[in-house]
């Protein structure tokens, strides 16, 4: 009876310990319009607390976070907390229609979730329409107060947001593409925390400066907040060792440039260890998929040595090639995650779903007050996940529906599997209509709460072969393996990773090629598994 009163004591104490550890963190998001003046030019774009980009979010896993969001912008808006599991708080995750109806302007909504399991950089956005262009910040969980990370303590750490600008208004770029069904109109800048930095017209007087002192190592936590393009990233002479990604700590990966994939984070210890002077830190496209259009400009910040008098222009690092696509995949393939982390956990190995989902272009009905396709009338271009394109709900969000038993707003039927088989990658089928035919719904899938989910996503060039990032909301997953042309299971499976996979809550899939992705299904609530744009 003793033995049964210590261990429950023990555990009391434990528990209390843990709470006492917790803070409630509480932040006030104003949305509005900004006027700011970029590429030579003044532009009104949509801001959060009158800067761009947003402010930081600071936490330490085990905190509660309490963010008030006032909407006095022109636009319905929701905030999407970017790779937070929401444990039991699926309804603050954040996705328009999903897990909650728009903030519409002028009215106000508190989002209030527990931070745990995680630790590492995530990040925050709109999630309506394309307005995370412009509206996004970082969020930054730290080791639970009272425990160190699982590398030296860095002498300072510093937020890195890609980003993109664009010179005309973001939301008639979007209302022209969906009018057109197409892509929007390719930025006219990449952004190092707002700025394009020296090298575009206009811009060298703002630019991103970074003061180090030599000698100490910097943890730079690095988010890709473009809407459209991969982006490499190098400082001139230096190295780096990735130790985290997506909030999940790495086994240490020694670089000169990393891949980050819109949505993505990294996370990076580096040391200046170079000669007192100015070295720029450097990102430019990776866009391999032939035909398809790209900001190829580069931006830049400036890693500057204090103490230095030298008058010299910063030092400029050898960028890759904008199709380097060996050394995007050498990157990527080389993650692995950190197995003696206070948060890992190993790889399920019994699978209870296994899901085969192409992922690509294709064409829909046109409908009303729409542009048609001029190659393919009467259809306009639509995404498509195993040729459905999702519909949005409009009389309330799927979670809602869910849970008040309201019928007629969604069907529990999404296909585990494309409706047709055929060699996906052939391009000589990128203009075979009856394989592009896709119907819109709002069609979901079901599974059963801590079954194992594997999914296969396979890219497709129909239409145009492109590269798609994938972002899973409420979970991270393990990536098992990727590759190039079609996923053939037999040949594919030995190459699994079941060791030590890394784990994300985004993933790019290669160009022409698949990804494979396993994740338990541990977290109730309506979830979605989306491109990233």
């Amino acid at each position: 009876m003793a033995h049964h009163t210590i261990s429950l004591l023990s555990f009391a104490l434990v528990f209390l310990a843990s709470i006492a550890s917790a803070a409630i963190v509480e932040h006030t998001l104003n949305v509005g319009n900004l006027t700011v003046r970029r590429l030579c030019g003044e532009q009104v774009i949509t801001a959060v607390n009158e800067s761009f980009p947003g402010p930081t979010i600071r936490i330490h896993e085990g905190d509660q976070l309490v963010v008030h969001v006032h909407n006095r912008s022109p636009y319905n808006l929701t905030i999407h907390w970017h790779g937070v599991f929401q444990l039991l708080s699926g309804w603050a995750d954040g996705p328009a229609y999903i897990t909650q109806c728009p903030i519409i302007p002028g009215n106000s909504y508190t989002y209030k979730f527990n931070v745990t399991g995680q630790e590492g950089t995530l990040w925050w956005h709109a999630h309506v329409s394309v307005l995370r262009a412009t509206v996004h910040g970082a969020l930054i969980i730290r080791p639970r107060r009272g425990r160190s990370y699982p590398f030296p303590k860095p002498y300072k750490e510093v937020p890195i947001l890609l980003g993109e600008y664009w010179r005309s208004s973001i939301m008639d770029i979007e209302n022209l593409a969906i009018a057109n069904g197409g892509a929007p109109n390719i930025s006219d800048a990449y952004t190092i925390n707002g700025q394009p930095g020296d090298l575009y017209p206009c811009s060298s007087n703002k630019t991103f400066k970074l003061n180090v002192v030599q000698g100490k190592t910097y943890l730079l936590r690095i988010i890709n907040a473009a809407l459209n393009n991969q982006l490499f990233f190098k400082i001139a002479r230096h190295r780096f060792t990735v130790v985290g990604i997506d909030a999940t700590y790495t086994e240490p990966y020694d670089t000169d440039v990393i891949v980050v994939a819109p949505g993505q984070t990294t996370d990076i210890l580096f040391t200046a260890n170079q000669a007192n002077g100015d070295y720029y830190m450097a990102a430019n496209a990776y866009s391999s998929a032939p035909n398809v259009p790209f900001a190829n400009g580069t931006t830049t910040g400036i890693i500057h040595y204090e103490g230095s008098t030298s008058s010299s222009a910063p030092l400029m690092p050898v960028l890759p090639a904008f199709d380097d696509t060996i050394t995007a995949h050498k990157f990527f393939s080389n993650l692995t995650s950190l197995t003696t982390g206070p948060h890992w956990l190993p790889c399920p190995v019994k699978v209870d779903n296994q899901m085969f989902v192409t992922v690509g272009l294709g064409l829909a009905d046109c409908g009303a007050n729409a542009t048609c396709s001029s190659t393919f009338p009467p259809y306009r271009f639509a995404a498509s996940m195993n040729n459905v394109s999702f519909e949005f709900p409009s009389r309330l969000s799927l979670l809602e529906a869910f849970h008040s038993g309201v019928g007629g707003i969604y069907t529990e039927d999404f296909p585990d599997r494309p409706p047709i088989q055929f060699n996906y990658t052939d391009t000589r089928l990128s203009s075979n209509i009856p394989l592009m035919l896709t119907k819109k719904g709002t069609r979901v899938k079901k599974v059963k709460y801590n079954s194992t989910v594997e999914m296969v996503l396979q890219n497709t060039a129909l239409l145009s072969i492109e590269n798609h990032p994938m972002h899973l909301h409420g979970f991270d997953f393990y990536v098992l393996a990727q590759g190039f042309g079609n996923f053939n299971r037999t040949r594919d499976s030995p190459k699994y990773n079941l060791r030590n996979p890394q784990e994300r809550n985004t993933i790019a899939v290669p160009v022409g090629g698949w990804a494979v992705i396993r994740f338990r299904a541990n977290n109730p609530g309506e979830f979605s598994l989306m491109r990233t744009v």
